[in-house]
C-alpha cells in the first residue's frame, strides 16, 4: 500500500488530460447527456417558459456551478477518483464514493439501452421510418417493447463507450470529446436555425423563453433546481474522477465556468432546435423519450429534406448520450484501477461485463419480459434509485464533506493554485457549498423521494434509502 502515500502530489503513474480544451470539451460532455435534450426544453416550456430559465439558470450559477467546482477541487487534491478521494481524506467517508460508484454503474444498467435506441434511428431515418409519419408512435413502442433488436443497439453503443474507455484518458475520452462536443454544437445550431426559419415558430421561442410568474410555484423552483443540479452530472463522482486526472496548474475556477456554460448553451440550444418547429406544425410539446423518439422524427417528416436533418438529429443524439455514458463508465473503472488495483483493460471488461447483464434485463422489462422489483421492471428502477435518491444525496455529501470535513485553508490553496489564481467569490463559495447547498440539494431529495411514493413507488424509494444506510454503516469496510 505504499505507493498510495504519495497520493497528495499525485501518483507517478496517475494519466493526466493532454490539454485543458480536452479536459473542458470531456467534462462539458460528462454533464451534457440525454436529460439537456430531452428534459429541460420540455420542463422550461411547461413551468413557465422564461421564468423557469430565469430561476434555471440562477441555480446553475450559484449551486451547479458550487458543487461542480467542490468535485473537480477534491478530485485534484486527493489525485483519487470517486471513493479514494474520500478515504484518503476519511475512511469513514468513503461511502459518499461508493454511492457515487453505485450510482454510475446503475445508470450504466439503462443509459446505454437508450443510447441505443438513438444509435438505432439514425439507421431506421435512413430506412424510411419517415415515409409514414403516422405510424412513427407505433413503431417505435414496437421497437423498443420487441425482445431482441434493441440489445444488438444496446450492445453496440456499449462497445463503443468501452472501446473509447478502454483508450484511456487523453487517448480515449479526451479524443472523443474533442471531436464530438463541438459535432453537438454544430448539429443543435444547423437544426435551430432550419425551425427558425419556419413560418410560425416564434410561438416556440415563446413557449420556452417568455416569463410566467403566475406559473411559478413551489414546484416550478423545485424543478428548476432539480434540473440545475442533474444536468450537470454532479454528484456521482464523474467530476472528481474527472478532477483527478487534472494537471496542478489549471484554473479550476475557469474550466468550472466554462463547463457550465457549455451545458446550459446545449440545454438552451436543445429547446431552440425543437420548439419553434414543433409550433410552426402545431404539434404538442412531449417530455422525455416520446420528444425525441415520436414527436420530432414526425416533426422533420413534415420539412422538404426533413430526412437529412433527422439524421443529423440522431446522429446529434448519439453523441449527447455518448459523452455522458463514457464518464459514467470512467468513473466505475477508475475505481477498480485506483481500489482494486486493476489494469485498465481489465477494468473494462469487469465493468462492462456488469453493465451488459444490467442492460439486458433493463432493455428486456420494457417489453415486461425479465425480473420485476415491487411490479416494475428494472428499467424503472435503476432510473428511480439514481435519478430520485443516489444523486441527490451523494451530492449532499460531497459538500457536507468538503464544507465540514476540509479545512477552509486547503480548499483555498486547491482552488487558487496555492494563491496564484485570485478568486474573489471564495468566501461566498464556501458559505454556499457549507451552509446553503447541503439544505437546497436536500430538499431536492425529500422532494424527489415523497414524488415517488406519491407514484405508488413507495417500496423502491425505501430500498434506495436502506441501500445508502447500509453504505454508510459499512463504509470502514468498502
Amino acid at each position: 500500500m505504499a505507493h498510495h502515500s504519495s497520493s497528495h502530489d499525485g501518483t507517478p503513474s496517475r494519466e493526466n488530460w493532454g490539454s485543458r480544451v480536452g479536459f473542458i470539451m470531456a467534462a462539458a460532455g460528462s454533464a451534457v447527456g440525454l436529460g439537456n435534450i430531452w428534459k429541460f426544453p420540455y420542463t422550461a416550456g411547461e413551468s413557465g417558459g422564461g421564468a423557469f430559465v430565469l430561476i434555471y439558470l440562477f441555480f446553475v450559477i450559484f449551486i451547479g456551478f458550487s458543487v461542480m467546482l467542490t468535485e473537480f477541487s477534491l478530485g485534484r487534491k486527493t489525485g483519487r477518483a470517486a471513493v479514494g478521494a474520500f478515504k484518503s481524506v476519511d475512511k469513514r467517508w468513503s461511502f459518499t464514493g461508493v454511492i457515487g460508484v453505485l450510482s454510475g454503474l446503475l445508470i450504466m444498467g439503462f443509459y446505454p439501452v437508450v443510447g441505443g435506441w438513438a444509435l438505432a434511428y439514425i439507421f431506421k431515418v435512413g430506412g424510411g421510418l419517415l415515409n409514414e409519419p403516422s405510424a412513427i408512435g407505433a413503431t417505435f413502442d414496437g421497437f423498443i417493447t420487441n425482445p431482441l433488436e434493441p440489445l444488438y443497439w444496446m450492445a453496440a453503443y456499449l462497445l463503443v463507450n468501452l472501446l473509447v474507455v478502454a483508450k484511456g484518458i487523453s487517448g480515449g475520452i479526451e479524443k472523443a470529446g474533442k471531436v464530438l462536443m463541438p459535432m453537438l454544437f454544430f448539429i443543435l445550431i444547423i437544426i435551430a436555425v432550419k425551425g427558425l426559419t419556419l413560418p410560425g415558430s416564434g410561438k416556440g421561442l415563446e413557449f420556452l423563453f417568455s416569463p410566467d410568474f403566475s406559473k411559478v410555484n413551489g414546484e416550478v423552483v423545485l424543478a428548476a433546481l432539480g434540473q440545475a443540479f442533474f444536468s450537470l452530472s454532479l454528484g456521482m463522482g464523474c467530476m472528481i474522477t474527472y478532477g483527478s486526472y487534472l494537471k496542478k496548474k489549471e484554473n479550476l475556477v475557469q474550466n468550472t465556468a466554462i463547463v457550465t456554460g457549455m451545458d446550459t448553451a446545449v440545454a438552451l440550444l436543445a429547446g431552440i432546435a425543437m420548439f419553434p418547429a414543433m409550433f410552426a406544425f402545431s404539434m404538442e410539446p412531449a417530455a422525455g423519450p416520446g420528444l425525441v423518439f415520436v414527436v420530432v422524427p414526425q416533426l422533420f417528416a413534415e420539412m422538404t429534406g426533413g430526412m437529412i436533418f433527422a439524421l443529423i438529429f440522431f446522429i446529434g443524439l448519439t453523441v449527447a448520450a455518448l459523452t455522458s455514458s463514457v464518464s459514467l463508465l470512467e468513473v466505475v473503472v477508475a475505481y477498480l484501477i485506483d481500489e482494486k488495483q486493476l489494469s485498465r483493460p481489465k477494468a473494462v471488461i469487469a465493468a462492462g461485463s456488469v453493465m451488459v447483464l444490467l442492460c439486458i434485463m433493463a432493455s428486456l422489462s420494457l417489453g415486461g419480459v425479465g425480473p420485476t422489483l415491487f411490479d416494475t421492471g428494472l428499467f424503472d428502477i435503476f432510473d428511480l434509485l439514481t435519478d430520485k435518491i443516489f444523486l441527490a444525496i451523494g451530492g449532499m455529501f460531497i459538500c457536507i464533506f468538503a464544507g465540514w470535513k476540509l479545512s477552509k485553508q486547503e480548499l483555498k490553496q486547491e482552488i487558487t493554485n496555492d494563491g496564484e489564481i485570485s478568486f474573489p467569490l471564495f468566501n461566498l463559495w464556501y458559505g454556499l457549498v457549507k451552509y446553503v447547498i447541503p439544505v437546497a440539494v436536500a430538499i431536492v431529495a425529500i422532494g424527489g423521494i415523497l414524488s415517488g411514493f406519491d407514484s405508488g413507488k413507495g417500496p423502491i424509494m425505501i430500498l434506495g434509502i436502506s441501500i445508502i444506510a447500509l453504505l454508510a454503516l459499512l463504509s470502514k469496510k468498502l
